[in-house]
């Protein structure tokens, strides 16, 4: 183009030539840039509708067109980019004033070269033109364009090899590159079990989940990327590291090791702007992702290269025709195998939109393909970009089902609608949702050709909407498997002050580092989250022990304000939510037991686990407080100044834990004038028990059974009278088929002698009223009667043919020490007759026993 002056901005990465390109095109009034990704041209559009606004910039790819009506600058695929400013005409109004192909370089690409080198070769700007790329690019832009003025530009940042590094090793901010889809899946489980997870990028997931995976790496809530070699075009990463998991790839001819300017490609991707960057190998990988022998290393020749930005030139460029003749299938096909006339130029390899060309024309699906627009319109159609890689077989299907449609006319918005449906669908494992982009990038790129399908912007805005929630599912997808969040954050925290580790108590206790559930609270032990693997666990629990004594620390306070609410006395410890947070110690003399903390409150600091155990030690004596009558007994019990006989009683009543058998007490060593001490200690002396009845109460009977002191059946209620068991709960008497408790059977038994008392005859009248309003039946209330003494004297019944209530039976009491003692008279059988009891006659000692002289004192 005259007056039209070409530049080509050559150099390694991290050398600003896109950025250069930005500016240059801001100063003009309008522009065009050509890109070799979809994802570049979407991040560069956003950088200059900043600049421009977004009425003033338009975005052309294969499958997405945003373009205004006054659009002046335009970033676009390679592939997708117009030569001239569309609807301008053919003047020189319609010339960009400024055109820049990004990564020429790529004109040596098999399978998009041709691409490239055309719009090396032809797109140009009304007044000034861009090429950037590789400095390998040098000698072939020098035969191609004599005129064009080269400018190299260097490196801000230098490139050191550091050799292999395990990925246990790795350093923050890396990316691993590996060059199969099972690589980069192992690598990245492999990342996610030591250090918490890492984005990945690879070349098969649509641009949107790219976006969303680099974001991820961006942002910092991961510092490790896995991808493949696309990272090295074109996506700007803050990487200080990139690690090569493999040096071969395959290039879809054969298995080759990577040439010394791709190798530079990618790890040029560490360091940006003036910091520098590192790369080297992964050691300890195999192919597959998993451990085995290295990768081979870089030799001395290939780091020289990389770090000194110094390559083989590139010595050829491929080449197709631009501008085929679309007389017939025949025709075209010969064009597009033509050779080139240039020496720089190279006959560029069979793609995949020539291999569908010749394999439908074999076939005989071009035998109506007739006239140059027919021939045309077929060209484009098996142009449609392979997404899915299923290879030319498969695509050519597809080409060739679309074409039955489309050689009559459009594809109608029904049908599309229902083609796009059918894919949206976010359910499937990472491969299936990969599948289903793939197939919907196809769709949309079909919507976008105006004169493809009817109510073209409704479906192109379908399928984008489709690619954009299957694209949100997939990043899901990746996140969940490859990313643990939870160790990621705590790995960015290991060695910081715990005060300032982001760690929170949530709802249900869950103890949470920047809401991420690391594990749960129940009381004051912490709980590793049940989803942890074993690597976790220990990071986790480190973690724990660092942030959470002050968590802990205000536990414990909330609960001391709070009184205590919730702590409970069980099985001889107290607990709070179910765990035990201190034992009880029993200790000999004292009803109130030691406290020791339980291992629970070991991660509380120690100033606040003095404070809170003297908390509990208060609210403990507090809630102790309805065993004062024993308290009572253990003070009489060291009181010097108690006789001996009535401090023997009082220990047989502590062990009895507030009463006992009147016949195994040793009353009957008791002097009488002692019987007002012990009164006085709350005592009461019946016909059958000795007892504290204040202690037969429900509140002091739970307190000794969970404090572990008497380990009796307990009934909590201590109702008056109970079925009787096996196994008599503390307190109670049995009474035939009932159990009464002690204090109310001594009531009955002193209205029985109050009764008695008040006849003058041997035998009286008891009203049965007061057993039966305690809740003793009849037969049950003569039982208990019979062993307190009691004897029942049945009336007669009365005559034939008298009228009248009966006579009342009558009671006699005649003790019996020996049943009184024995206590069979309360069993379920037939009561046995008193005996009277008898006088124990003294046995004769024989003569020359060494206790006889004992036998005379005792007599």
């Amino acid at each position: 183009m005259e007056g039209s002056k070409l530049k080509a901005v050559l150099g390694p990465t991290n050398t600003g030539k896109t950025h250069l390109a930005i500016e240059r095109m801001c100063a003009h009034s309008s522009g065009a840039i050509g890109f070799p990704l979809r994802l570049l041209a979407r991040e560069v559009y956003d950088r200059v509708v900043a600049i421009k606004g977004e009425k003033q910039v338009a975005l052309i790819t294969g499958e997405q067109r945003i373009e205004p009506p006054d659009a002046r600058y335009f970033l676009c695929t390679a592939e997708a980019m117009p030569l001239r400013r569309p609807g301008m005409g053919g003047g020189p109004e319609g010339d960009f004033a400024f055109v820049a192909l990004d990564e020429a370089q790529l004109a040596a690409d098999r399978e998009r070269g041709h691409i490239f080198t055309d719009r090396l070769l032809h797109a140009r700007g009304r007044e000034e033109t861009m090429l950037l790329g590789s400095a390998t690019l040098e000698p072939l832009v020098r035969q191609l364009e004599p005129k064009a003025e080269l400018v190299e530009r260097p490196r801000f940042s230098t490139l050191t090899h550091i050799g292999a590094r395990k990925l246990s090793r790795l350093p923050p901010r890396s990316a691993v590159v590996a060059f199969s889809a099972e690589q980069v899946y192992g690598v990245a489980e492999m990342l996610r079990r030591f250090r918490g997870g890492a984005a990945v990028v690879m070349g098969a997931l649509s641009p949107e989940t790219r976006n969303r995976q680099v974001d991820l790496f961006q942002s910092g809530e991961v510092d490790y990327i896995v991808a493949t070699d696309a990272i090295g075009m074109g996506l700007n990463l803050d990487l200080n590291h990139v690690a090569f998991a493999g040096l071969t790839k395959f290039d879809g001819m054969r298995q080759r090791r990577l040439q010394p300017a791709e190798m530079a490609q990618i790890a040029g991707r560490a360091g940006r702007h003036q910091r520098d960057g590192t790369f080297g190998v992964l050691a300890g990988m195999s192919r597959d992702g998993g451990r085995g022998a290295p990768p081979p290393e870089f030799d001395d020749e290939e780091v020289y290269a990389i770090e000194e930005h110094r390559f083989a030139p590139l010595t050829r460029l491929y080449w197709r025709e631009p501008e085929p003749r679309f007389d017939s299938i025949e025709v075209l096909i010969a064009d597009l195998e033509a050779p080139p006339d240039h020496a720089a130029l190279a006959a560029a390899p069979e793609a995949i939109d020539l291999a569908v060309l010749k394999r439908l024309h074999s076939d005989g699906i071009t035998e109506a393909v007739k006239g140059a627009g027919s021939v045309r319109r077929f060209w484009e159609i098996c142009q449609l970009p392979d997404f899915r890689s299923q290879g030319t077989d498969m695509h050519a299907r597809f080409v060739s089902r679309l074409w039955a449609d489309l050689s009559t006319g459009y594809l109608g918005a029904d049908y599309v609608a229902s083609r796009i449906a059918q894919l949206d669908n976010v359910q499937g494992d990472i491969d299936t949702l990969q599948g289903r982009i793939a197939a919907i990038r196809s769709w949309a790129y079909i919507c976008q050709r105006p004169d493809w399908v009817l109510a073209r912007d409704e479906m192109a805005a379908r399928a984008r909407a489709a690619e954009a929630k299957l694209s949100d599912a997939l990043h899901a997808r990746l996140t969940e498997r490859f990313v643990n969040r939870r160790t990621t954050l705590l790995m960015k925290t290991a060695g910081q002050d715990a005060s300032l580790l982001p760690i929170t108590i949530g709802e249900d206790d869950a103890v949470l580092v920047e809401d991420e559930r690391i594990g749960h609270l129940e009381g004051f032990r912490f709980v590793v989250d049940t989803s942890a693997g074993h690597e976790d666990r220990k990071m986790l629990l480190a973690a724990a022990e660092k942030a959470l004594p002050g968590i802990l620390a205000a536990r414990a306070t909330k609960l001391t304000d709070s009184g205590m609410d919730g702590v409970t006395i069980m099985d001889g410890a107290l607990h709070w939510q179910g765990h035990a947070i201190a034992s009880l110690d029993l200790r000999e003399g004292k009803v109130m037991p030691a406290l020791s903390p339980a291992r629970d409150l070991a991660m509380l600091p120690a100033a606040s686990r003095e404070a809170f155990m003297a908390a509990l030690e208060g609210w403990l004596t507090t809630r102790l407080e309805p065993l004062a009558p024993l308290e009572k007994l253990h003070e009489a019990a060291r009181d010097p100044a108690a006789e001996s006989e009535a401090r023997a009683i009082v220990h047989t009543l502590i062990a009895g834990h507030g009463f006992a058998r009147r016949d195994k007490s040793g009353l009957m060593h008791l002097p009488k004038e002692l019987r007002p001490f012990l009164r006085r200690l709350g005592v009461t002396f019946g016909a059958l028990d000795i007892f504290v009845p204040a202690l037969l109460k429900p509140a002091p009977r739970q307190l000794l059974h969970m404090l572990g002191i008497d380990r009796r059946p307990l009934q909590s209620a201590m109702l008056p009278v109970i079925a009787e068991e096996r196994n008599l709960p503390s307190g109670y008497r049995p009474a035939g088929e009932q159990a009464i408790r002690l204090d109310l059977a001594e009531k009955v038994f002193r209205a029985a002698h109050e009764a008695r008392s008040k006849s003058k005859a041997r035998k009286f009248f008891f009203d049965s009223a007061l057993p039966v309003s305690i809740g003793l039946e009849p037969a049950n209330y003569r039982r208990l009667m019979s062993a307190a003494g009691f004897r029942l004297q049945k009336a007669p019944a009365l005559a034939e043919g008298a009228f009248g209530p009966p006579v009342p039976d009558k009671w006699e009491w005649q003790p019996s020490s020996r049943r009184a003692a024995s206590g069979k008279s309360l069993s379920r059988g037939k009561p046995e007759r008193g005996k009277r009891e008898r006088s124990p006659q003294p046995k004769t000692v024989a003569e020359g026993n060494p206790f006889g002289a004992l036998a005379d004192l005792m007599r």
